[in-house]
């Protein structure tokens, strides 16, 4: 029991000693910085551009990679397209016809338990006339009234084709804003009519606004009921895309090896034969991004970090001149009782306060850089993340150690009357 009271009495008078020796050191550091200020921020400069850099690199990528996951994420990372893809051989020989047709839709739709909904897709490239003005080469899709919410792509004027609609084939339409913006006209033009590749089609309904992705213009785009769209271009009837919304995100592997089970058997392909449809889904590409996301920080972090080292180098230079300036005060100081560890531990508060300090310097215009870039229109919101300040100021902090600790140690070793006879 005595020796447990005697532990905890010297914990109790060693760690307030040592937390008041410790800020000692932080004020004579900083008594020292604000008494050579000019070379103090030359010191630091390097910290300070290493760190302005690794701040807005980061904080640039991060911003890019929440934009391109938010977009991805409002296209759908539930949903997947199931294509037609012929079987090739080994010198690249077609060895069986591509085909897909409504029928295999309906069946993934009716016994695949881990997809919700599926809808038909039709790829096609037209031109829409209205008046005068046409806008080419504009992307068709044929669909069903489904590709709102499986695409979560919605209408905010007019409305949207119905089922009845599609069971009709009815010459309706849904522009995109860039057709708009191509046919020079507003949304008036709802409840009017346009000419597609030479059909007049009454367009219902407008897309809301989506933006440009990876250089596709997401809004160019016109879609119409898919029945309509097979009667225009027939030879879709056996070449037939489709969409497919899993129940949830996490459950688009298991929807993907169903209607890999279903569309296989309905083809009778055999266990040895390769599958003659092929995917394409949003969250691979989502996770292939998250991937590059790392590797650019990371490459990128590490190639701005390096003028950490110059800035280490040039804290190093100057302490190093400190030690020889101050080396009767280090006499004085060792004559009336410090010790080696004493100077040492206040050499290296002072390199670690000037590297925390530039560090600190460099964080703020970090986020001064974001803030100003965020302000410009076509920017995308740039964001510092909290841990990137952390690692920032300890890589900053490990600078001054690492580069202080040689200067510290000169000091710290000096023998008391040669420091003191020294001129």
């Amino acid at each position: 029991m005595r020796s447990i009271v005697s532990i905890l009495g010297t914990m109790l008078w060693f760690i307030p000693n040592r937390l008041s020796s410790l800020g000692n050191n932080v004020g004579t550091a900083f008594v020292q910085v604000w008494a050579n200020k000019i070379r103090s921020f030359l010191t630091v400069l390097g910290i300070i551009i290493a760190v302005t850099s690794i701040i807005t690199v980061v904080s640039f990528v991060r911003g890019f990679g929440d934009y391109f996951t938010g977009f991805l994420r409002g296209l759908g990372t539930n949903m997947m397209v199931v294509y037609p893809e012929a079987v090739r051989g080994s010198r690249n020989e077609v060895l069986s016809r591509a085909e897909l047709h409504v029928e295999d839709m309906y069946a993934v739709d009716a016994f695949a338990p881990a997809v919700r909904r599926t809808a038909p897709l039709i790829f096609h490239r037209g031109n829409v006339e209205y008046g005068r003005q046409q806008a080419q080469d504009v992307l068709l899709r044929g669909s069903s009234e489904l590709f709102q919410p499986i695409r979560n792509y919605y209408v905010d004027a007019g409305r949207f084709f119905t089922a009845i609609d599609v069971e009709n084939a009815a010459q309706v339409c849904v522009l995109g804003r860039e057709v708009l913006r191509k046919l020079e006209c507003d949304e008036s033009v709802v409840g009017d009519f346009v000419h597609l590749d030479s059909q007049r089609f009454k367009v219902v309904g407008l897309f809301e606004t989506k933006g440009s992705f990876m250089g596709e213009n997401q809004d160019d785009l016109v879609v119409i009921p898919w029945t309509t769209a097979l009667k225009m271009y027939p030879h879709f009837r056996e070449y037939m895309a489709f969409y497919v919304e899993a129940v949830k995100e996490d459950k688009v592997p298991e929807a993907e090896a169903q209607v890999v089970a279903i569309l296989r058997q309905r083809h009778g392909l055999k266990p040895e034969q390769r599958n003659d449809f092929g995917f394409f889904k949003q969250d691979e590409m989502l996770k292939e991004f998250h991937k590059v996301e790392k590797v650019a920080t990371g490459i990128l972090g590490g190639i701005v970090s390096i003028s950490l080292l110059v800035g280490g180098i040039g804290i190093m230079n100057v302490m190093l001149v400190s030690v020889t300036e101050r080396t009767r005060e280090i006499g004085l100081r060792k004559s009336v009782g410090a010790r080696r560890r004493d100077i040492l531990s206040q050499f290296l508060t002072e390199a670690v306060v000037l590297s925390t300090i530039g560090g600190a310097i460099g964080i703020g215009l970090g986020y001064a850089i974001g803030f100003v870039a965020s302000m410009h229109p076509s920017m995308v919101p740039v964001k510092v993340p909290i841990w990137s300040v952390a690692l920032a100021l300890g890589f900053s902090a490990g600078v001054g150690i690492f580069f202080g600790i040689i200067p510290a140690f000169k000091a710290a070793i000096l023998h008391p009357i040669d420091a003191l006879r020294h001129e």
